[in-house]
C-alpha cells in the first residue's frame, strides 16, 4: 500500500492550521495535523520541502519505520519544527490505516480501557466576579471539570483570559502584542480566585489552574502550598522545566498536584520529571510530541510510575488532532484528563468530525480512522494570516514567559 500522494493544506478557519493529507495508491487517504502556533509556515515548508518527496513511494503500512527513518535519519533530531512533522505524518498513517481495516482509529490501539474521555473547559474573566460567572456557565454545560483564570488586579492583560467566549485563541495578526506581568501581584491574586470559587461551587467541581510558566520554582511552591485547602485537579507549568529537576523543589513543599508537558517535544523532555515522580500528570500532545506513536511510549513510561496523561488541547490544534487526541485518551490505562477548547464554527466546517462531547465527557465516535476529514474547498477559502503569540515583559520591562 504505497503512498502516491502528500499535499500539505494551510488555512485559516477562525486560526491558522497545517494539515498533512496522505493518499495511498488505492486511494484511501489519512489526515495529520501539523500546527505549531505562530510558527505554521516553517513546518508547513519543512513538510514540503524536505519531508514529503521523502513519503512518495513509501508502503504506508510501515508506521514506526517511517517514524525512526524521519527522526533518525534527518541527523538533527527534535525540536517542535521536525516534531510537529513527524506528528503530521504519524498521525496521517494511522489514520490510513484504521481505515483500510474498516475500524476507529482505538481499536488499533488496544481497544477502549474507558467508556469515555473526561474532559475540562476554560473559564475566565477580567475579574473575580465574572469568572465565577463564567464557571458557573461551564457547569450548566454539563462540564465536570474546569480551568479558571482571572485577571489580575493592576495588570492590563493576564494570560487565559480571552477576548472571546467559548472560542478563545491568544495569537494576534501582525506583529505579537507585549504584555506586562507582575508575579508579585498574581501570587497575592490567585488564592482569592479558588477560595470564591469553592464557596461558590463546593467541594465536588474539579477546577484547573495554569500559571503558564511563569513562576521560579521556590514562587510555584509558594502557590501550590496556598492553594492546597482548595483541592485543585492540577497546578499547569508552575514553571520552566528545562530544568527538570528544579521540579524536586516545588514537590518538596506542595502536594497540589502537578501538570506539564504541552511545550515537550519527546520522552526526553518529561524522562526525569515522570522517573523522580515530579509530577503527577503529562500533557505531552500528538502534534508536538511525534504523534500518536510517541505519545504511546511517553503515556507507556509514565504508567510505570503513575504518572497520568492530560494531552494539551487548545484551539491550535485542528479537530484532526483533537480526535487523534480521543482515540489515544480512550486506549491508554493511565488516562488522566483532556483539555477541551471548543473550536470556531468556521474550524468545525472545515473539519467536519465524528467525535461528540456530552456531560462533561467526549468520545471518538466508531468511524473509521480518525472520524476527521477536511473539506478543502472550503478551506480555501480561509486564506493563511500571520499571527504570533504575546510577549510577556516583567513591570520593570524584562522579557518573561508568557
Amino acid at each position: 500500500m504505497k503512498i502516491t500522494d502528500a499535499k500539505v493544506i494551510v488555512c485559516s478557519p477562525g486560526r491558522n492550521f497545517v494539515t498533512l493529507k496522505l493518499t495511498t495508491e488505492d486511494g484511501a487517504y489519512g489526515l495529520g495535523d501539523a500546527t505549531l502556533n505562530g510558527r505554521e509556515l516553517a513546518v508547513a515548508t519543512y513538510l514540503t520541502e524536505h519531508v514529503v518527496p521523502l513519503l512518495i513511494g513509501r508502503d504506508a503500512r510501515r508506521i514506526e519505520d517511517i517514524w525512526q527513518y524521519l527522526y533518525k535519519g534527518a541527523y538533527w533530531r527534535r525540536g517542535p519544527v521536525t516534531m510537529a512533522a513527524i506528528s503530521a505524518v504519524d498521525t496521517a498513517l494511522w489514520d490510513i490505516k484504521a481505515k483500510t481495516l474498516g475500524v476507529p482509529l482505538y481499536q488499533l490501539l488496544g481497544g477502549a480501557s474507558r467508556d469515555s474521555v473526561l474532559v475540562y473547559g476554560h473559564a475566565s474573566g477580567a475579574d473575580i466576579e465574572e469568572a465565577v460567572k463564567a464557571v458557573a456557565h461551564y457547569v450548566d454545560l454539563g462540564y465536570k471539570a474546569i480551568r479558571a483564570q482571572s485577571g489580575v488586579p493592576g495588570l492590563a492583560s493576564t494570560y487565559g483570559v480571552g477576548r472571546g467566549g467559548m472560542y478563545y485563541e491568544p495569537a494576534e495578526k501582525n506583529i505579537p502584542p507585549e504584555n506586562l506581568w507582575s508575579s508579585e501581584r498574581y501570587l497575592d491574586f490567585v488564592p482569592q480566585l479558588f477560595s470564591r470559587l469553592r464557596r461558590e461551587f463546593g467541594p465536588d467541581l474539579h477546577l484547573l489552574h495554569d500559571a503558564h510558566h511563569r513562576l521560579t520554582p521556590i514562587e510555584a511552591a509558594r502557590l501550590g502550598k496556598e492553594l492546597e485547602p482548595y483541592h485543585l485537579f492540577w497546578l499547569e507549568d508552575p514553571s520552566p522545566a528545562e530544568l527538570q529537576e528544579r521540579f524536586r523543589l516545588i514537590r518538596q513543599h506542595t502536594t497540589t498536584p502537578i501538570a506539564v508537558g504541552e511545550v515537550f517535544n519527546s520522552v526526553y523532555d518529561c524522562q526525569q520529571l515522570i522517573q523522580e515522580q515530579l509530577i503527577d500528570y503529562i500533557r505531552t500532545t500528538v502534534v508536538h510530541a511525534g504523534g500518536i506513536s510517541h505519545l504511546r511510549k511517553i503515556a507507556s513510561l509514565a504508567e510505570m510510575y503513575q504518572v497520568r496523561t492530560g494531552s494539551h488541547g487548545a484551539t491550535d490544534l485542528s479537530p484532526a488532532c483533537m480526535a487523534a487526541a480521543l482515540h489515544f485518551d480512550l486506549s491508554v490505562h493511565n488516562f488522566g484528563i483532556q483539555e477541551y477548547m471548543r473550536h470556531a464554527p468556521e474550524t468545525d466546517r472545515v473539519f467536519p468530525h465524528s467525535y461528540t462531547f456530552d456531560q462533561g465527557h467526549m468520545y471518538p465516535g466508531d468511524s473509521p480512522g480518525l472520524g476527521v476529514d477536511i473539506d478543502e474547498s472550503l478551506a480555501a477559502k480561509f486564506p493563511y494570516q500571520r499571527a504570533y503569540l504575546p510577549v510577556n515583559r516583567k513591570l520593570d520591562g524584562t522579557v518573561h514567559d508568557w
